[in-house]
């Protein structure tokens, strides 16, 4: 017993040591998220979280191309981003050479992602964007045998398959071997910005439509994340012709998780939302889209991976990061071991709650839905 003190002592002390370490930047992650003078491409950019990311970049220098469905919308944040350029002339550093762009797409449709990518690259001088960024996204939410088959679909179509449409056209781009590049001059990281939810990190009911795709993200995220090790690494071959094969720059990729958004699309939520899962999500952090796009730029800057805007999030990332890539190794270690521990708990009164919602409610429909 003695010794299994003994033992156990010495992890806390090697933990806490590893802790001070990494907080002097020991296990720092690489930073490399530098955006001025870089295009970058937003889909989902003419509301909420993404109109707040591309006002947020803009502002940082960045040529900035917005994706939407909605040609209204569209117009409306394009001219919103102008008229936030125009306040920003007198202090930017480039004014004669920061541009933006506005396409409208069906990004659910696999040729318009290639078209999108075709149109970037035209307009951007014939070279592919620097960051992608994807944002487009809905929640349709409701208890799963209430949901029609049909809006499974869609769900799965623009919070899933869109991503990888996009993802798919994007590094066919960026993966042209160096041999074949017009483009001598670029240089720094190309970043591909996938971004989910923090609903894909736990269960809830009524979100059954949602999630699943959101989970599938995350899992796209973290197989791309090991593949494109498989680039990266043959840039440093010490073979000419394995370099000369491989991609002009390095490729990183990030999630993004955030949750609940004070925005538009909260409101459209709200209209199908089943009230166990309005229970459930009660106590639950709400953000604005500007704090929300602050958040994830400060985190990409500071070269996260798996990134949650919240604490709320960042506890329910800890707690399911599995074999995901870590951003602060120990910090994470540790904090998913003390998470473990409380889900132990939080789990089981969660299913209690809509249990008990069940026994004395019944199904209970949603505010707006047929009864």
């Amino acid at each position: 017993m003695a010794y299994g003190l003994y033992i156990f002592s010495a992890l806390i002390i090697a933990q806490f040591t590893a802790l001070a370490l990494e907080a002097m930047g020991f296990f720092g992650s690489k930073k490399d998220f530098e955006v001025e003078g870089k295009t970058v491409l937003i889909t989902g950019g003419s509301r909420g979280m993404g109109k707040a990311v591309a006002k947020l970049l803009a502002s940082k220098g960045a040529n900035v191309v917005i994706v939407a469905r909605d040609e209204g919308k569209l117009a409306s944040a394009f001219k919103e981003i102008s008229h936030l350029i125009d306040l920003l002339q007198a202090a930017a550093k480039s004014p004669s050479i920061q541009r933006f762009n506005a396409i409208s797409a069906d990004v659910t449709r696999p040729s318009e992602n290639k078209r999108i990518l075709a149109e970037t690259t035209a307009w951007n001088h014939n070279q592919p964007p620097d960051i992608v960024w994807q944002i487009a996204g809905s929640s349709t939410p409701g208890l799963f045998l209430e949901t029609p088959i049909e809006a499974l679909h869609a769900q799965m179509d623009l919070n899933y398959w869109a991503a990888t449409y996009l993802s798919h056209a994007t590094l066919k781009a960026w993966t042209t071997p160096a041999s074949m590049s017009t483009n001598r001059t670029a240089t720094g990281t190309r970043h591909l910005i996938l971004t989910s939810s923090s609903a894909a990190l736990c269960g809830v009911a009524g979100y059954t439509p949602y999630s699943p795709p959101k989970a599938a993200m995350r899992s796209l995220a973290d197989n791309l994340k090991s593949e494109l090790n498989l680039y990266n690494g043959a840039r440093q071959s010490p073979d000419r012709e394995i370099r000369a094969s491989a991609p002009e720059r390095d490729i990183a990729v990030h999630l993004i998780l955030p949750g609940t958004i004070e925005s538009p699309g909260r409101i459209t939520e709200n209209r199908t939302k089943h009230p166990v899962t309005a229970i459930l999500e009660s106590g639950d952090p709400v953000q604005s889209e500007d704090e929300v796009a602050a958040i994830a730029v400060k985190a990409l800057e500071a070269g996260g991976y798996l990134i949650t805007t919240n604490w709320l999030g960042h506890l329910m990332r800890a707690g399911m990061l599995g074999g995901s890539p870590r951003n602060r190794v120990v910090w994470d270690t540790v904090l998913g071991w003390v998470v473990g521990v409380a889900y132990a708990f939080i789990v089981p009164d969660m299913e209690g709650k809509v249990w008990k919602y069940g026994r004395e409610t019944g199904l209970g429909k949603a505010d707006g839905e047929e009864k």
